[in-house]
């Protein structure tokens, strides 16, 4: 139904892992649940073709984690858990990670295990802009709907942003932010994109796939690992974020489209 067309135009493509626990299904347990193991999770990810690892970074150990993973590869870190206020992220400032995960918009997700409700009003967004820059941190931006678009502009017009503009845009991940992991959905979302901005997709279930084709084939980028969805295909667990890695590199070589490595995805991102 999709075609490639004029795939020479875009860049390589840049894959995020994804190492966290699944909020979709937590007694699936296939991901690292101590420091060391997270470690190891994150090399192993990035020699099978992994350009950003997207971490959440054990509190109280912050700066050694992003230390040790440095020792070990040239990875770009990204430090999540964005559902944190900005006063809960001292740490993840301090540690110097290249990439820092900023919701957009509020927090409203439901899972099994527990709600998450957090409003992010327009002043803490600006004084994330503001702090990064202090600390020389790249903003990768989570866009959830439009809404998120309306706030990273408005961000833009005051100047405290620089391009280009980290984007990941988030579907099917359950509750008021949801949105709908389809085809229509992602045109109409890349359509109102800010102009200098680089997109990554991050889709929680089964219509994980089908997304990242459509992304690799307009020039985005995929976030794949086991916080998204944890198998390597609907039934199968994956035994590694590794082998998620190494799947989504063969699909995007298949479609035409190269993978960028750590070196080339700090080009394409501006860091």
């Amino acid at each position: 139904m999709f075609l490639v067309v004029y795939q020479d135009k875009f860049e390589k493509m840049v894959i995020t892992a994804t190492t966290a626990n699944s909020w979709i299904f937590p007694d699936l347990k296939n991901w690292a649940e101590n420091t060391e193991d997270l470690i190891d999770d994150v090399v192993n990810c990035y020699e099978a073709g992994a350009a950003i690892a997207h971490v959440h970074l054990p509190r109280g150990e912050e700066l050694t984690t992003v230390k040790k993973i440095r020792e070990k590869c040239d990875i770009i870190i990204q430090a999540g858990m964005s559902s944190y206020p900005i006063e809960e992220r001292k740490s993840d400032f301090q540690a110097k990670p290249d990439l820092l995960s900023v919701i957009a918009n509020h927090h409203a997700e439901y899972f099994s295990e527990g709600n998450v409700n957090v409003i992010h009003d327009l002043d803490e967004l600006e004084e994330y802009c503001i702090t990064c820059k202090k600390f020389n941190i790249k903003i990768e931006w989570e866009i959830w709907h439009t809404g998120s678009y309306w706030n990273l502009n408005h961000l833009i017009s005051k100047g405290v942003l620089d391009p280009p503009y980290v984007l990941t845009l988030f579907f099917d991940w359950p509750g008021g932010t949801w949105s709908p992991p389809t085809a229509d959905e992602y045109l109409h979302r890349i359509k109102y994109m800010p102009e200098n901005s680089v997109h990554t997709i991050s889709v929680m279930g089964k219509e994980q796939t089908k997304i990242a084709v459509l992304a690799i084939q307009h020039g985005g980028n995929v976030r794949v690992g086991t916080e998204d969805y944890p198998f390597i295909k609907e039934g199968v667990p994956a035994k590694s974020n590794a082998e998620i890695v190494a799947r989504m590199v063969r699909l995007s070589k298949e479609l035409g489209r190269e993978i960028a490595d750590p070196s080339e995805a700090r080009k394409i991102l501006g860091i």
